[in-house]
This record gives C-alpha cells, structure tokens and sequence, in this order.
C-alpha cells in the first residue's frame, strides 16, 4: 500500500532532502528548496529493493541485450521542414522526429503564437499535428489561429492540464507532432501537488520525453520563466529534453530572436529572427538589416560591429552617450551589455587612452533588443564612447571588430572573414580590427585596417 510522504526538493539540481534548509546540501545554491508532496513506493517494493541481489532481479525481469556499437543498423532519420526558415534554422536544418523541445520566453512574447504556426506548417505538410493547451479555451485559441497566415483549421485541439488523459489522447490521435503549452499547468494524479510544482513539472517532462522517444512523435513543450531569465521549475527540466531554445523581445519593439542554448542535434547559441505581425510571426531572412535599418550615419556616439551568433555573423549598432554628470555619483547605464564589462572598459580608456568619465555620465545601448555577451564588440563599444566624448561620428561605413584588453591593447576574435563577409555584403567599406587578424588577401570590396592599442584607432578616427 503506498503512503504519502512529504520531501524538499531543490529547484535547481533536483536534490531530495528530508527537511528544509536555506541551502541546497547538494549544489550549495541558497533559497531553492520546495516543498513536495509526493506518494513512496509500495512498502513490499521497498523490502525488495533493499534486499538486493535475487530479489531485485526478480523486481525487474530478464537482464536487457547490450549490443556493440558496431553492430547497431541505422540511418538518420530525415528532418521535417516547416517551412519557417529561422525556425529551422534555429534546429539544425528541421524538426527531428522523436525529440523533445522545451521553448521558454517572457510573458507575451510569442510563443504560443510560434507554436501554433510550426503546428499548423507540419500538418499542412502532412504531419498531423495535436495542440494541447492547459492555459486558454477552445475559443481563444481558435481566434488566435484564425488571425495567423497559416491556416490552422486541420490541427487538432485538446484542452486538458492532466497528464494521464493528454497520453491518452495522443495515443488515439497518434499525432506526429505534439504541443504542450505549457508544462507548468500539466499534472499527473500519480503525484500529489500542485501543477508547477518540482515535483510534477520534472515527473510529467519524463513521461513526455518517454512518449517521444518510444512513439517517434515531436513533443514542443512551452516552459515559463522567471524574474531571473530562467526556464520556472527544475534545472533538470532542461537536462531532459533534446533542445532548448528561448524566446526573447523587448516590449517596445516589433521583432523577437529565437535563440537555442542546447541542441543535441545541432549547433548551440544560434538564433533566428522573426518579425511580428498581425499575421503571426514573420521570419525575418537578413538580420542585419533590420538591425541597422533605421541607423543614423552623421550622429556621435555610435558604432557599428560584426557579431557571431552561433554560425552566423550579424552586424548590429552600439550607441553611447557621455554626458555631463547632473548628481555627484557618475550614471553608469547599459542596456544589452554587460555592466561590469563596461566599467572595465571604463577604466581602460582612463588609464590607457587618458580619457577620464569621473564626471560624466555614461549610457550605452546595444540597438534592437540584442544583447551583445562577445569581446569581439569591445572595439566598437570603445569607438562610441570616444565618439560620444569628442562629439564626432566615426565613419558611417565603417566597422569596428576586435576584443580590448586590460593593457588597452586590440585583440583578435574568431572567424574573422566570415564577420567581413557579412560587412561587405551591408555595404560597409572599412574595418578596424586587430594587427594580427588582418587577412592576408582583401575579403570582397572592403579595405581592413590594422590598430594596435586604442590609442592608434583613435588617432585615425579623431585626430
């Protein structure tokens, strides 16, 4: 007979504990242990685990085969195009049947929105689809589907929160496709407890990664996320499924990037950037454009760098804005950028290009919503608070690529030819980067200059 047992576990490794405590015994992370209700196992299954050897063997039957590696026949099983080119993208070139994906992302964002449109492309290319959504009515979701451009009639709907009726839906409709939206309403009654809760959200993540792996169906698992940026729930959740990908957006702009942080069946960091629209979601096939659309060239404080997201190079525009402090303690604001790279920053141009922001108020903003985690943009950063300082723009069509160090030295980055590829391609006809990363042969039409220290580049922009 089972028995009910109450257990604290910790929402970031999933550790059990007997009590609670204010620190995680396991991972040493504070403030993350939740309570859990939860039913044990059977006191005779107990009895049988703890005395080992002949009685477990009995527990769980014949010994499973244990083939070589060699010996195992197969190909690749081919991917499912949506036909939303960022989407895919994104993957890894299409839908892997029998994966698991988790898609988190802020309040409002799009992802439901998202979701119902790969639904709605699979099963117009003949992958039925099955859209379970635990949050909205019937209703709602059929408005929503009847403002998309993909038409969203043929794909079949449940509403339903409990784990055990969804499975057996999905095993009557036998969709290829399946979508959770969201994991943090679904429950199952094999558990006491709340939906949401540690407990349900990593039991009812298994049951659904079991589901995929053993009928071959695409489960899409929309995840909610915190104050932090996180994916709500335990960490383990990510661990379980194939792909993690997050949905970010500012509120104030009408584009969202699709970026995946984990993919065992592709690259990771890649993004994919869509436009909203009343339609739905537009992919947006050239990114830089977008992002240096409405750039103004003659103005100061503004920078223009080559990123690499994932395997892509994107061009975006840094702004900053060095201003006279109006209180005593200096302003230091960045949106997009790292605070406490900018203050090194900071601190670099003082003491190694004598250009002091004690009395000045600082603001940068990286344009567009992106936020820019790669050294190779110190260069650019560098180049628009100078710019900002002396108030004269550096050159419009010129592009900024290098890492700073400590010592005000420029610093070389990765696959710098790819990065200039993009440049040349959005018109830009200079690059300031490293000494040593200057190609040997000139890359497209665009002339590359060599700086050493940050004293040298501002000597060719200001002086």
């Amino acid at each position: 007979m089972a028995r009910i047992k109450t257990v604290y576990r910790c929402a970031e490794c999933g550790a059990e504990h007997a009590r609670w405590g204010g620190r995680c015994d396991a991972c040493g992370e504070w403030n993350t242990l939740a309570e859990e209700i939860a039913v044990a196992a059977a006191v005779k299954r107990g009895n049988e685990r703890r005395a080992g050897g002949r009685s477990a063997s009995r527990a769980g039957g014949a010994a499973p085969a244990t083939p070589r590696l060699r010996e195992i026949t197969g190909s690749e099983t081919e991917r499912w195009r949506t036909g939303l080119g960022e989407f895919d993208f994104v993957l890894g070139g299409g839908v892997v049947p029998g994966s698991m994906v988790l898609l988190g992302g802020e309040p409002g964002a799009g992802k439901s929105t998202l979701l119902l449109q790969v639904a709605a492309r699979l099963q117009s290319g003949g992958h039925a689809a099955l859209y379970v959504s635990g949050e909205e009515s019937p209703l709602q979701v059929k408005l929503r589907a009847e403002r998309l451009a993909d038409a969203a009639g043929e794909v079949a709907l449940l509403c339903e929160t409990n784990l055990e009726r969804i499975l057996a839906a999905a095993d009557a409709v036998r969709p290829r496709a399946l979508v959770i939206d969201s994991i943090q309403t679904v429950f199952t009654g094999d558990l006491e407890g709340a939906p949401g809760n540690v407990g349900q959200v990593r039991e009812c993540a298994a049951r659904l990664m079991r589901y995929a792996k053993q009928s071959g169906t695409t489960v899409f698992v929309v995840g909610h996320v915190t104050k932090g940026g996180g994916i709500a729930g335990p960490k383990t959740l990510e661990h379980i499924v194939d792909t993690v990908l997050y949905f970010e957006g500012e509120t104030g702009v009408d584009h969202r990037i699709l970026r995946a942080t984990k993919n065992r069946f592709g690259g990771v960091d890649e993004i994919g950037v869509f436009r909203m629209a009343q339609t739905g979601l537009v992919p947006v096939e050239n990114p830089s454009e977008l992002f240096l659309g409405d750039r103004h060239r003659t103005i100061s404080g503004s920078a223009v760098t080559a990123l690499l997201e994932g395997t892509r190079p994107v061009l975006i525009e840094v702004q900053a804005l060095a201003a006279k402090a109006g209180f005593g303690t200096p302003q230091r604001v960045a949106t997009g950028y790292d605070s406490r790279r900018l203050a090194l920053l900071l601190a670099v141009l003082d003491k190694r290009a004598e250009m002091s922001f004690a009395a000045l108020d600082v603001f940068l903003n990286v344009v567009g919503g992106v936020r820019l985690h790669e050294p190779g943009g110190d260069l650019a950063v560098t180049a628009a608070l100078a710019s900002s300082v002396f108030d004269r723009p550096v050159p419009s069509d010129a592009v900024f690529i290098g890492e700073v160090g400590l010592g005000g030295e420029v610093r070389p980055v990765s696959q710098m030819e790819r990065r200039l590829l993009e440049a040349a391609k959005m018109g830009m006809t200079t690059a300031y980067l490293a000494d040593r990363a200057v190609p040997r042969r000139q890359v497209a039409e665009i002339r590359t200059i060599g700086v050493s220290t940050l004293h040298a580049l501002f000597a060719q922009l200001f002086i």
